[in-house]
């Protein structure tokens, strides 16, 4: 008997998917990133379509100079939590720049996009409280209800009249009500009915919640997300984000309009316990910021380029999950055919991501382009040619796997 015991069923899963495709999907290495669209493995460039750089701004030229100048001010590392080592100045500068530009009194950032979710759900739900979560929840949310004492109920994906029934239901229960949403769903690319959500959600006495991780940047008129495109930002009672996306960092973000959301900096643990967002990824997101509000051209065009990708994909009928955005999902058959079908796109020169279950919703095996805004319109023009060529192989593909797994 072994430790390992208990993942012989995921083992068999990997050791199937090399045996199709020659290696592991997910331990591709990258020599070098040339560019928020370019990276190179052995002497092959690559494009790059399936980062989450929505607004292309990891290369940008002042972000990467706030990110060196915090540096040579301030380190490399914090090497401890606020709460044992005092903030920075970084720290609270880009909190308040955070807070001015959602419209909100309080906003808390920290170390990691899925800390700051395992953090702002854990400090706010209590023992006696109810948790209401979408049913196709990120992994960061689940886990903050899983830190807490409070009953969690699933709705529907992207359903308020669930949620209502659901929270009508709940009507007599003591404690308060949290509701938990997200903006754009990261897997799909599908976007939640936010002023319906935040409608269904006060009616009946309870507190919205939605993560703009993947939103935040792109959405809204101002780059404040999905509840500012629906026209409700000043209607949601809490905000989270991540740095790792659209900001071009690694972090993340928590803001309410509740002045008292301050008093939660007392009790999250992993913001507690957790060393603090180090000067450069800070500096590099409070610039990033900057660009999000003051550059409305980089929404403009990865809106452009997704429509137009969107548009030729549907097109030539692949089976996408959603409207157009900046992820665009294409469901597959199955795990096999997805991977095999992956690996034809990199050795060809592009890079998607290979979503599969438990990863993904109602157990689909996704190809997920996400896009960015440093796309070229040559880019896309590449990508659906390359797609156009794996729609015509895609029969001697399937025949390949069966061959290989019979």
């Amino acid at each position: 008997m072994s430790i390992f015991d208990k993942y012989a069923p995921l083992q068999q899963r990997v050791d199937l998917v090399r045996q199709i495709i020659g290696r592991d999907p997910l331990g591709i290495k990258f020599d070098d990133i040339l560019s928020p669209t370019r990276g190179r493995i052995g002497s092959r460039e690559i494009v790059l379509a399936g980062t989450n750089n929505y607004l292309g701004l990891t290369f940008d030229e002042d972000c990467m100079r706030a990110a060196r100048t915090a540096v040579d001010n301030h380190g490399t590392g914090t090497t401890g939590s606020r709460v044992a080592n005092g903030s920075y100045a970084e720290h609270v500068d880009l909190e308040v720049a955070l807070a001015e530009h959602l419209g909100m009194p309080s906003c808390v950032i920290f170390s990691t996009g899925y800390q700051t979710n395992l953090s702002a759900i854990s400090g706010l739900a209590g023992d006696k409280d109810v948790i209401f979560m979408d049913a196709d929840a990120h992994a960061c949310i689940i886990d903050g209800t899983r830190l807490t004492q409070a009953s969690t109920i699933r709705f529907r994906h992207n359903n308020p009249q669930d949620l209502d029934r659901r929270m009508k239901r709940a009507a007599g229960t003591e404690g308060d009500k949290l509701v938990v949403i997200e903006g754009m769903y990261s897997m799909f690319g599908d976007i939640a009915p936010v002023d319906e959500f935040v409608d269904v959600t006060h009616q009946n006495g309870g507190y919205l919640f939605i993560d703009e991780a993947h939103s935040y940047g792109v959405f809204g008129p101002t780059g404040c997300g999905v509840a500012e495109e629906k026209g409700v930002l000043d209607r949601i009672d809490f905000i989270s984000g991540t740095f790792s996306k659209s900001l071009a960092s690694v972090g993340g973000f928590c803001a309410s309009i509740h002045p008292e959301f301050e008093i939660t900096r007392k009790v999250m643990r992993p913001y507690m316990f957790t060393a603090s967002p180090t000067p450069a990824n800070v500096s590099a997101a409070r610039m990033a910021v900057e660009k999000i509000r003051t550059v409305p051209r980089l929404r403009e065009n990865i809106k452009a380029r997704a429509e137009r990708l969107h548009k030729g994909l549907s097109e030539m009928h692949f089976d996408l999950c959603a409207d157009p955005g900046p992820v665009i999902a294409i469901r597959r058959p199955n795990e096999a055919v997805c991977a095999a079908e992956w690996n034809w796109l990199l050795e060809n020169g592009v890079y998607v991501n290979l979503a599969v279950p438990p990863g993904t919703p109602q157990s689909t095996s996704l190809l997920r382009i996400s896009l960015s805004a440093a796309h070229t319109e040559e880019d896309i023009t590449l990508l659906l040619q390359k797609f156009d060529k794996l729609k015509d192989i895609q029969g001697q593909l399937v025949q390949d796997v069966l061959e290989k797994v019979a």
